[in-house]
């Protein structure tokens, strides 16, 4: 029986120990140069020839000695007894040394005449302009890139030695199924090597990725000792953690050595290193974001440390819209969106669940929080990894608040101007927050709820201290989802699941339990919170609570019944000085336009009325103007 956790290996530790363990193996393949995109150059490369090799013309016109247009003038014309007529490009005859446009010649008879004196090599390119031959190329370690490749064909170089590595990919666990395979109740598809493969051989590596291998554990020595003799390195998925059907640990040591299991790292704690006849082993966790952190911050540093192509990391410095909480001791890696607001970049953290994907591919970056820090604070200013080119962070927009599947709707029409949409989910408190520190461009929110943070004097004030404006995105219905139909006659009799605090949907529910005199303890699921309205709904489909608070168009989308409460505004809630910044600008004239609107409406869940209104706090009709019109894009 392999023992599990007793201690965990720092970050720094099993970083450290993975390279000094593994000086790598030196391997280098021969690549075409029209496949050697993104590979790193293992030896420096030179010219195979001169380019150009000889002297040519760089413009139509004639070429000459200029030693016998000396003293050309426009009162002393020149008649040249030696000039030939050439192109661009053509090679220029022996013993000249310049060529004249064509515009400033005229011919006489069968020569050229001339009123301006030539200097030598004007207008040519003489050989070995670009390069000589047997001079450098590209330098040992060298990332090739596109144009590069232009060069490299250029000065007649067909392949290129790089760095690479085999690397043996192997998934296990009976529950997985393969891509293209819709999994049944129990069932996954198996992702997590098929995202190891794609990025590790974007780097260079050569990867084989084996079948499925089931829950067994001489299946699993099988493939491993496999693996380790054809492969430089070998990633294991999944069998990671401490469940009784977890046997990769078991498996490592029964044929080779198990270095460590376990690092103390968020997520990817159950990560795994092992050796197989001299060959490293990584354990991947089967949890996707576990999985994608032990890849990002083990396997591809390993790689870079063998020479391959490095993992491109660029890095902006961004202030934190709301507290980071950390445990002590755990070097945590954070999903996190990053936009630009006035002259800071602000960030808002995503999801850290393992299992939730989407909270890497809604994100734009992320932040790394060293094991000795507890978290930080709101607006602390930190490094954000960013997952996206940079460019894309001065597009991004980030909306804080009551999120809506509408906006993912807005979001796509958006995108086809330049910008991108990151939502977070927050409640009231926290959203209101966000807009009084600027760290966010706006705060989707809802009337009526919104109406009653009016009894929240402390957050109401907050509201009256800043010039906010909002924006009407659409009128939707608010009221109770389930699957089999539900009243606020039965309220006491059902098994509910509810909204976080301080959100409008919690709210509207408190409202509607007082107004049938019942207190929270008298319904049952009251304490049973689902992240988003979203999750409200999935849980009410899946049969895991009876009914739940969310929006008419959230029942339709999950296919569940829906009981009216009440009709309310959502809105996007921004500070008066947005109005001035263009991206702010295009994004509201989506919404007045007729493609958002002629969207909404045909879900039948909208109501867009007053669609693209924009009113302030205290006022109940649109008064406020922006300028007319907004480019097609917002960004160069």
């Amino acid at each position: 029986m392999v023992k599990r956790y007793l201690s965990l290996t720092s970050f720094d530790e099993a970083l450290s120990l993975l390279k000094s363990t593994f000086p790598g193996p030196g391997r280098t393949e021969i690549v075409p140069v029209i496949r050697a995109l993104g590979r790193a150059v293992a030896q420096p490369v030179y010219a195979r020839y001169a380019v150009p090799e000889v002297n040519l013309a760089a413009m139509d016109g004639i070429a000459v000695k200029s030693r016998d247009t000396i003293g050309a003038s426009e009162q002393h014309p020149v008649t040249l007894g030696q000039a030939a007529r050439v192109n661009t490009g053509n090679v220029l005859p022996e013993g000249f040394d310049a060529v004249i446009m064509i515009e400033d010649t005229w011919e006489v008879g069968d020569k050229f005449q001339i009123r301006k004196s030539a200097s030598p090599w004007q207008h040519v390119r003489p050989a070995g302009e670009d390069i000589r031959e047997g001079r450098l190329v590209l330098p040992k370690g060298h990332v090739v890139r596109a144009f590069d490749i232009g060069a490299l064909a250029t000065y007649g170089i067909t392949e290129i030695e790089s760095t690479t590595a085999g690397v043996g990919i192997i998934p296990t666990g009976s529950e997985l199924v393969p891509l293209g395979v819709h999994p049944r109740p129990g069932q996954v598809v198996e992702s997590n090597t098929i995202m190891a493969q794609v990025l590790l051989e974007s780097m260079g590596a050569s990867c084989t990725r084996l079948p499925i291998v089931r829950d067994d554990p001489t299946l699993i020595e099988e493939a491993l000792r496999a693996a380790a003799t054809a492969n430089d390195l070998v990633i294991i998925s999944a069998g990671s953690s401490a469940g009784t059907r977890d046997f990769t640990a078991g498996a490592i040591a029964a044929v080779g050595e198990l270095i460590f299991h376990g690092v103390a790292v968020k997520p990817g704690k159950p990560m795994m290193l092992g050796k197989i006849s001299g060959t490293p082993v990584i354990g991947l966790p089967g949890y996707p974001l576990a999985a994608q952190t032990v890849l990002r911050e083990f396997a591809v540093p390993l790689l870079e440390h063998w020479g391959l192509a490095p993992f491109a990391k660029h890095v902006v410095r961004a202030r934190l819209a709301t507290p980071l909480a950390s445990d002590l001791g755990f070097d945590e890696f954070v999903p996190v969106s990053v936009g630009r607001i006035g002259t800071r970049h602000w960030g808002i953290a995503r999801s850290r669940s393992a299992v939730v994907q989407m909270s890497t591919v809604r994100s734009n970056g992320y932040a790394h929080i060293p094991a000795r820090i507890e978290g930080y604070d709101a607006e602390h200013e930190l490094d954000v990894f960013l997952t996206t080119d940079p460019a894309n962070i001065e597009r991004t927009l980030l909306f804080s608040g009551a999120i809506d599947p509408v906006l993912e709707e807005l979001g796509n029409l958006a995108h086809d101007r330049g910008l991108f949409i990151h939502t977070a989910n927050a409640g009231n408190t926290s959203a209101i927050l966000s807009l009084k520190r600027n760290a966010c461009h706006a705060a989707p929110m809802s009337l009526p709820a919104f109406s009653l943070l009016r009894e929240n004097a402390t957050l109401f004030s907050l509201l009256e201290s800043m010039d906010l404006v909002f924006v009407n995105i659409a009128t939707r219905e608010q009221g109770i989802v389930s699957s089999k139909g539900v009243s606020p006659d039965t309220l006491d009799t059902v098994c509910w699941v509810n909204s976080g605090r301080d959100t409008p949907a919690r709210l509207l529910f408190d409202t509607l339990l007082a107004s049938h005199h019942l207190s929270p303890a008298q319904v049952r699921g009251y304490t049973t919170e689902a992240a988003t309205p979203g999750a409200i709904a999935a849980a009410v489909q899946a049969g895991q609570a009876d009914a739940g608070i969310c929006s008419e168009g959230l029942a339709t989308s999950h296919g569940l019944r829906f009981f009216p409460l009440a009709k309310e505004q959502y809105e996007l809630v921004m500070r008066r000085e947005m109005l001035g910044d263009p991206r702010i600008i295009s994004l509201i004239s989506l919404v007045q336009g007729r493609e958002f609107k002629a969207q909404l409406e045909r879900t039948g869940a909208y109501h867009t009325a007053l669609t693209g209104r924009i009113r302030s706090l205290s006022s109940d009709t649109s008064d406020i103007d922006i300028p007319s019109s907004a480019p097609p894009s917002v960004i160069p």
